[in-house]
């Protein structure tokens, strides 16, 4: 085992009461991590998708399901995790040569705390259990992160191996397209909470920020060796693929696989407080306000502020707080606000070295705060507006073509952000 990973166990990996249940192999090159929370009917429709990759491969990876709830979860979803332990202990021929094991989260003294026990916490309890079954003699190990409500492709395996053998980044995010609603209102609402997404990561792309990908919790992978570095699954209870995300990017980097597409379900949900569920409820509420996007004068305004420190790396924290004002008197403001002038100079001092001092500059002014940046310019001179009044104009800043309507615009960004057929 590794030395980092080795540590990383030692130190900073999840407690006892959990443990790994089925398979008692301990030479896989990866796992595919699935949490799941009241999934008994959708979480085997995932496995059967995953059991039509190439048998050599699946016979390589674990596939790890935790099952679980918080204390407090309600009735139907205990019974309901009651019951996908059951099918999982039972096994099936349907689930092919998949190399199951699940962690049971969700038993009386196994449950997740009420406070605190969120997908976080889950995803980091298969995360951290699955690094001791892996081999670290043969390459990057790897860990997969994937939902119960996420259906994958055959190809879905080989993309991701064939990328972490030339990637030169410890992260990756997956190539993603949310399945077609089960009506026509949850259609029409799924899509344009999927546009507003893809709008979001491409006014980063146009605006050359390091955080310009998805966050996608059932779309992302990274080396072992990566999230041991990274310090592991945070455990969040909404947000963690945000967080787990930028802080692999802040550590070594995050790139894109090529090669295959993952489906996220179009459910509501109420479980977190934000998030796609929680989008697509107060759509289908008919609360079209639920999901606004952002105008491309803050993208522009982002852009003009990253051009800005790039280029005036010599330059003390004060010019270039003074400089910002020309770009936007709210971003001056927001400047002030995160005391801007004293970080730069501490990065200065603390960097001299200007590839150096960049890379401190994005690890301070984060995805986070890119997104707090966005949410400020809304607030103050931009407020967000309807797809119909933004896209077409961040379309044409990207130099896309300025397609009407959200069915047009989501088909070019997905043809423009996924590179294939989805």
């Amino acid at each position: 085992m590794e030395s980092r990973v080795e540590k990383y166990l030692s130190s900073r990996a999840v407690a006892a009461p959990w443990a790994i249940a089925g398979p008692p192999g301990r030479d896989f090159c990866g796992a595919v991590i699935i949490p799941s929370l009241a999934e008994s009917t959708l979480l085997f429709s995932t496995l059967r998708s995953l059991a039509k990759n190439p048998e050599e491969l699946l016979s390589r990876f674990l596939v790890l399901v935790v099952v679980n709830h918080r204390a407090d979860a309600s009735s139907p979803e205990k019974a309901d995790n009651r019951e996908t332990l059951k099918r999982l202990s039972a096994g099936g021929p349907d689930l092919g040569t998949l190399s199951i094991a699940w962690v049971d989260a969700a038993s009386p003294g196994l449950e997740l705390p009420a406070k605190g026990g969120g997908v976080g916490l889950a995803r980091k309890i298969g995360f951290d259990l699955a690094l001791d079954r892996l081999n670290y003699s043969r390459g990057s190990s790897l860990l997969i992160s994937l939902d119960a409500d996420t259906l994958t492709r055959p190809d879905y395996l080989p993309a991701i191996i064939a990328h972490f053998q030339e990637a030169q980044t410890p992260g990756a995010v997956i190539p993603f397209c949310h399945q077609p609603g089960s009506n026509r209102e949850e259609d029409r609402a799924i899509r344009r909470y999927e546009l507003f997404l893809r709008a979001y990561v491409l006014g980063l792309e146009r605006a050359v920020s390091p955080y310009a990908f998805h966050t996608i919790g059932s779309a992302m992978a990274c080396t072992a060796e990566g999230y041991a570095r990274m310090g592991g699954m945070n455990q969040r209870g909404a947000g963690e693929d945000f967080y787990f995300l930028q802080q692999l990017a802040k550590t070594g980097g995050v790139s894109q696989v090529k090669g295959t597409v993952v489906y996220p379900s179009a459910r509501t949900s109420h479980r977190v407080p934000f998030g796609t569920g929680r989008s697509m409820t107060g759509l289908l509420s008919r609360k079209e306000s639920a999901v606004l996007f952002y105008r491309v004068e803050c993208f522009q305004i982002l852009a003009d502020w990253l051009s800005l420190v790039g280029e005036r790396l010599g330059w003390g924290g004060e010019k270039i707080q003074e400089t910002a004002l020309n770009i936007s008197s709210y971003l001056y403001d927001f400047l002030i606000n995160n005391k801007f002038e004293s970080v730069w100079d501490k990065l200065r001092r603390n960097f001299p070295d200007s590839r150096i001092l960049l890379k401190g500059f994005h690890d301070w002014f984060d995805g986070l705060k890119t997104m707090k940046l966005i949410h400020h310019l809304s607030a103050a001179q931009y407020p967000r507006q309807n797809p119909e009044e933004v896209v077409p104009g961040l379309l044409r800043w990207a130099g896309l073509d300025a397609v009407e309507g959200i069915d047009s615009q989501l088909e070019l960004l997905r043809r423009v952000q996924i590179g294939e057929e989805y």
